[in-house]
């Protein structure tokens, strides 16, 4: 395995508080100590005017793998990961079968280790089948690998489940991920329930939906102690609750995704099924309260959320179309051009959301840092670079994203997994032989 010098980037790790420019040395797929090296290296990364940052981390990802191999593969997903900056996923349950079992976990790693792109790790049901009525084999998954427990695509809609799954989870220390809306509440929802979804005659999803879920599940891991997570928070009234929550010593934690930052429900006014989501986009007020727990750390993580659908099925008419949107490789970009040239999170910031955050709520000891010692997994981003989005470019099987055409600033340009560089754009990586630049 080659020894890898990144030479002079602006080496941001939140884990350790750094923000300094130097050098990075990598070296038989793990980060050396800063100040280390040798006097050679087989490959010389260029990295001046670029952030050098631990691997960002998607805690929430769809690889559709097995049963839709037609949206997504594992391997087609993780390569999409690595363009987008992205070492290492969390990919959730919602598969045909679901990943409720030992070997369906283990197949996901297999796969993953087939594919050699990014890392991905599975998210176990809560439920078997997803179903609702009785909780899957906890403890199997874990052996398989699980690094969570979600029924995401569906809420766990008993309250009695959702007590016992956060109780039998302390025993792995495991956190229950919570696709937080009241099922009955929603149904032939398309959008935001508001003034748009009466204006274009859509069917309406409340945001009390999902206000009551999130102070149902806050109040029973606060009765025992158990550690609830929250998939892509969109209401301001659920900030609020999950900020009521930390106050009280809860272990609560949540997570925005990009487009619930970014879009409201203003964007539906076009009926573009690319807009269509679930939970949905939410209006202006609840976008700025998102923005407010992110800058506040009530919100401790940036998702994507990243559901491909392939073309013809989003082609259908709204009411029909599937819900959800690619997000792995326009992650880096809407994050900047939302929170960060805007002023609301600096790069540090907004990196810890995005790598040593994640790493710690999915327990991946040597990720999501530099520290010497760690895995080599490295995301080099170029932080001025100004480019148009073309769906047409990506990496991922499907192109079902609201950002086709936006002019950003801002996109991975290498990344390094395990000390290997397994994606680059080109121009900076040279190999032995090369001197060191000045």
């Amino acid at each position: 395995m080659a020894t890898i010098l990144i030479n002079g980037g602006r080496i941001i790790d939140p884990s350790q508080g750094l923000d300094q420019v130097g050098d990075l040395w990598i070296s038989r797929g793990r980060i050396l100590p800063m100040g280390g090296g040798f006097d050679d290296a087989e490959v010389v990364i260029d990295a001046r005017g670029m952030i050098v940052c631990p691997g960002l981390i998607d805690i929430h990802v769809h690889l559709r793998e097995p049963g839709n191999e037609e949206d997504e593969t594992i391997a087609t997903g993780a390569a999409a990961a690595l363009a987008g900056g992205v070492t290492s996923v969390a990919c959730m349950p919602n598969t045909i079968p679901a990943i409720d079992t030992q070997a369906a976990a283990e197949f996901i790693l297999l796969q993953a280790q087939r594919a050699r792109q990014a890392n991905v790790f599975p998210v176990g049901a809560v439920s078997k089948g997803r179903q609702g009525a009785e909780l899957a084999e906890l403890g199997q998954l874990v052996a398989g690998g699980a690094v969570a427990f979600t029924d995401d695509g569906a809420p766990v809609a008993s309250a009695d489940l959702m007590r016992r799954a956060l109780q039998y989870s302390r025993m792995f220390d495991r956190v229950i991920m919570q696709h937080c809306q009241v099922p009955e509440l929603t149904v032939g929802g398309v959008m935001n329930e508001g003034i748009e979804s009466m204006r274009l005659g859509l069917g309406g999803m409340p945001a009390a939906a999902e206000d009551i879920m999130v102070a149902r599940d806050i109040r029973l891991a606060e009765i025992t102690g158990g550690r609830i997570h929250i998939q892509h928070i969109s209401t301001a009234r659920s900030v609020e609750l999950v900020r009521e929550g930390k106050r009280r010593g809860v272990r609560v934690t949540a997570e925005a995704c990009p487009h619930h930052f970014s879009l409201t429900d203003e964007n539906l006014r076009t009926f573009d099924s690319n807009f269509k989501m679930n939970p949905p986009l939410r209006t202006w007020s609840d976008v700025e309260a998102v923005i407010g727990g992110l800058k506040d750390n009530t919100i401790e993580f940036i998702a994507t959320d990243h559901a491909p659908h392939a073309r013809e099925k989003k082609m259908r008419e709204i009411d029909q179309a599937p819900f959800g949107i690619v997000g792995l490789e326009t992650l880096v970009p809407i994050t900047a051009k939302a929170l960060i040239e805007s002023g609301h999170l600096t790069w540090p910031e907004a990196i810890a959301k995005m790598s040593c955050n994640p790493a710690v709520l999915l327990g991946l000891v040597d990720k999501g840092t530099l520290r010497g010692g760690a895995d080599a997994d490295v995301t080099i981003i170029d932080p001025e670079t100004r480019w148009t989005i073309d769906p047409a470019e990506f990496r991922s099987k499907s192109k079902n994203t609201p950002f086709g055409g936006w002019e950003v600033n801002a996109r991975a340009h290498t990344v390094i997994v395990g000390g290997e560089v397994r994606y680059t754009r080109g121009g900076i990586v040279q190999h032995a032989g090369a001197s060191v630049p000045a």
